[in-house]
């Protein structure tokens, strides 16, 4: 009798895996397939981009800097800033994301929305060397300038988490040359430490004119001394 019990519950973990094994797939899928509509658009862009510009990839705090392009200006950019994503994101897109377009340099902004959900800053710092490591394979003289998780009135309550993760950005940053830390935190901080209450929008999270302005100025500073000089004009 027990031998028969045993039969039954072998065949019944075997009939069970073939259930669980496809749903576990399909999960894997969705995730995957959550960016794929912005992937595909840019890659429809991409005939338009040269080589050797500069990359800028990460959340909605790029995705949303319509005017990048001209806020950069003269330094050749390329956006491909995607609302909602996380470290891991553009570490799992980057074939599509960077890679293609061999950047001379490509900034990060990423670590806003991990902090707010819940992740380790370990894990997203790790995540960090990984995409560092990925583009060095391919490109190893390509500059990597890192962005610190920029302050918010929305999300306050996972502040220390989020420096928490920019100060292992920094130690990254340190152990390379080919890195580089650009610093959106003191930009947005008053005179007393708070951040300032009239650079967002209705949310408390995103940026508004006042406050776009302030994030160009203050990622054109990081990136002009180094990269003006690879520009080139018509007039060669």
């Amino acid at each position: 009798m027990k031998a028969r019990y045993a039969t039954v519950s072998a065949a019944l973990l075997l009939a069970l895996s073939f259930v669980v094994a496809p749903a576990a797939a399909q999960t894997a899928a969705v995730a995957i397939d959550r960016w794929e509509e912005a992937m595909q658009a840019f890659e429809a862009d991409a005939p338009t981009r040269p080589e050797g510009a500069i990359v800028l990839t990460g959340s909605s705090s790029f995705a949303r800097w319509r005017t990048m392009e001209t806020d950069l200006a003269p330094l050749t950019v390329i956006p491909r800033g995607f609302g909602g994503s996380q470290m891991s994101d553009v570490l799992n897109h980057l074939d599509r994301l960077v890679l293609p377009y061999k950047p001379r340099a490509v900034a990060i902004y990423e670590g806003d929305n991990d902090s707010f959900g819940g992740d380790a800053p370990e894990t997203v710092a790790g995540e960090l060397k990984q995409i560092i490591a990925k583009i060095h394979a391919e490109l190893p003289d390509t500059r990597i300038y890192v962005l610190s998780v920029k302050p918010s009135l929305a999300r306050v309550s996972v502040w220390d988490r989020a420096q928490a993760t920019s100060a292992l950005y920094r130690k990254i940053v340190d152990s390379d040359g080919r890195l580089h830390y650009i610093d959106v935190v003191t930009p947005f901080l008053k005179a007393d430490g708070k951040v300032m209450d009239d650079v967002f929008v209705d949310d408390g999270l995103h940026l508004n004119d006042k406050g776009n302005a302030i994030w160009a100025a203050a990622i054109k500073a990081a990136l002009m001394p180094i990269e003006a000089q690879y520009e080139t004009t018509n007039d060669e």
